[in-house]
């Protein structure tokens, strides 16, 4: 019995102490939860209940001279999702039935929130009462998914100024990657093309936050802190509503008319207009064009495809300042400038046109447009008629000083380099001579040569040498503004939230060409005669206010004619440019220089009168 017990006590001993030794890692660990890791795990609970919205800043608004809506903002019912809901196949079905969605939309608008997978990915705006109905009913079928009211774009004038104006999108890899959008996360909407991308820095505002209490279900409890966003500020911009409306509608009645003339493959055209003086742009127009309206909120697959479809003329291009196309007899004008300063020729110089040149040659012969040809002329006739041979000679004699003196022309006049337009996208052209076409054609040395042709060709505008409508427009306004060619730009003012302008643009010279006074006033008279008895005298015939212009129509390889027109006026006293080009729409004098016609007077206020011309004219 007495070994019993002894064991007995050696056993409660030892149990005791493993029972003491549990209660004190218990206590030990007990203690290090309350106050080693109170902190740590207090912030784990708040964080299962607490959470913080984000709070999109709207957009500033863009308005025109006069104040104009040109877009807005408006406050829309979006259904918002996270990036988790992209793996629960059950909800992107209910969630296609219910928005009438296509699943893969779905899918592919939640995924992109790519590397941001706690910011809710905007899946469907203008959502109908009745979805949001059901959703705030059934919210515990759709973990994931919200209700939100965003500020979403709104384009009072439809596709009007599309090019201008541009649209807006997620951010994408590119802009992430720039300085310029350092502080930008993925998912936010940022400014895409035109004055959306360009006033990006200014129309976009700074996010505020709400902090909010939810319970274990993730419904709302209570609002804890809030911060409003801060809008951005409005742009206003040089286009006047009225005068953009005059261009695009009379681009759209170019077209139209050159298809009933038979040019069936008319379908895209671009009109600017700018004050001579200070660069400003008045009207910026590009057909085909499209309604910013299709990208708010996400644009979708068969939209993006229709966008860039190889039909579908691509609607997106801005031709205005993307374009390039020969400038044709519009260059006659640094031609006749390059002419007239080396002393090749002068406005009364006389010339004789057979309508067939053969200077370089009886295999190379070259004919005029008017293969009746146009007898004796002086260099005003050849301008005002558009006379080619008077240009073959001229080309031709630069080709034989054998230096680049028309193309050092041309450059100081702007062409071959951007004019630096505040919108993005703007292309250089081209201005071809020996170097070029040898780099061109380094693979294959026997076509390296330039050729009497290729001057000849570039003295009329043609061959190889290609302008955007922005560069002729910005050159003759150099000619209208006694040789300074200033900055083309669509920026007037930065508001404040009173609308009081806290920055104002300022006029910039972009170019200034050698030339003197008094070619320019001749240039100017001999471009005068082109309205009132010259290839656009059909167009302008009537009309109350001296124009000086030109005509153009450019021949392209395997297609149509395409139809130029530049001019400027008053004659007297130049104040607006206006240039039309029309793709594959016959004469300038035909089709480009009505529709300059109507621009002109939207932009005197003088009533829109559709005329009807015919030019045979190159």
């Amino acid at each position: 019995m007495l070994v019993f017990r002894h064991d007995f006590k050696d056993r409660f001993a030892i149990f005791t102490l493993i029972v003491l030794v549990v209660f004190a890692a218990l206590a030990l660990r007990l203690w290090g939860l309350q106050v080693l890791s109170g902190a740590e795990y207090a912030a784990l609970a708040e964080d299962n209940r607490i959470r913080e919205i984000a709070l999109d800043a709207p957009r500033g608004r863009i308005l025109d001279r006069n104040g104009e809506l040109l877009v807005n903002n408006r406050s829309s019912m979006a259904v918002v999702a996270m990036s988790s809901v992209k793996n629960d196949d059950d909800i992107l079905v209910a969630l296609s039935n219910l928005l009438q969605m296509p699943h893969q939309e779905i899918y592919d608008r939640i995924a992109s929130v790519r590397e941001a997978p706690l910011k809710p990915r905007i899946v469907a705006i203008d959502v109908s009462t009745e979805a949001i109905a059901y959703l705030a009913e059934n919210q515990e079928d759709f973990p994931g998914v919200d209700i939100r009211a965003v500020p979403v774009r709104e384009y009072p004038n439809g596709a009007i100024a599309a090019h201008v104006l541009g649209y807006t999108g997620e951010i994408s890899d590119a802009q992430l990657s720039d300085s310029a959008f350092e502080e930008y996360e993925y998912g936010d909407l940022v400014g895409k093309t035109g004055a959306e991308l360009q006033f990006e820095s200014v129309l976009q505002g700074d996010r505020g936050f709400r902090r909010v209490e939810v319970d274990a279900s993730g419904r709302l409890k209570r609002v804890i802190e809030e911060i409003e966003p801060v809008p951005g500020r409005d742009v206003v911009l040089t286009i006047d509503l009225k005068v953009q409306k005059a261009a695009e509608e009379a681009l759209s009645r170019a077209l139209q008319e050159a298809r009933l003339d038979g040019y069936k493959n008319a379908k895209a055209a671009a009109a600017i207009a700018m004050d001579a003086r200070t660069g400003e742009v008045l009207a910026l127009a590009s057909l085909p064009t499209y309604d910013p309206e299709m990208f708010v909120g996400g644009i979708s697959k068969d939209n993006w495809r229709q966008l860039t479809a190889e039909g579908s003329e691509y609607p997106l291009t801005n031709r205005v300042l993307a374009g390039l196309y020969p400038p044709a007899s519009t260059f006659k004008v640094v031609t006749g400038f390059a002419g007239m300063a080396n002393g090749l020729t002068g406005i009364n110089t006389t010339y004789r046109c057979q309508g067939r040149w053969v200077e370089m040659g009886e295999r190379w012969p070259k004919f005029c447009w008017d293969r009746g040809g146009h007898g004796t002329l002086s260099f005003s006739d050849a301008m005002s008629r558009s006379c080619n041979v008077v240009f073959y000679e001229l080309g031709h004699a630069f080709y034989r000083q054998e230096d680049n003196t028309l193309q050092d022309y041309a450059k100081q006049w702007g062409f071959g380099s951007e004019t630096g337009i505040d919108l993005p996208g703007e292309k250089s052209g081209r201005i071809p001579d020996a170097q070029w076409k040898a780099e061109r054609f380094r693979d294959f040395p026997e076509q390296q040569t330039w050729l009497p042709g290729e001057a000849v060709d570039l003295a009329i505008g043609q061959g190889d040498v290609l302008a955007t409508p922005l560069q002729v427009a910005a050159a003759y306004a150099g000619v209208a503004n006694d040789g300074a060619i200033m900055r083309p730009t669509i920026f007037r003012q930065v508001l404040d939230t009173n609308g009081n302008p806290v920055l104002e643009g300022e006029p910039q010279v972009a170019f200034e060409p050698d030339t003197s006074a008094e070619n320019l006033q001749s240039m100017i008279r001999m471009l005068e005669r082109v309205t009132t008895d010259g290839t656009a005298k059909g167009a302008f015939g009537g009309f109350p206010i001296r124009v000086a212009g030109k005509t153009g129509t450019a021949q392209v390889a395997n297609r149509d004619d395409f139809a130029w027109f530049v001019g400027f006026a008053p004659a007297d006293d130049p104040r607006y440019v206006v240039a039309v080009l029309a793709e594959q729409a016959g004469g300038g004098g035909a089709i480009a220089a009505p529709a300059a016609r109507e621009v002109f007077s939207a932009l005197f206020d003088l009533p829109i009168e559709r005329v009807t011309a015919t030019d045979q004219s190159r």
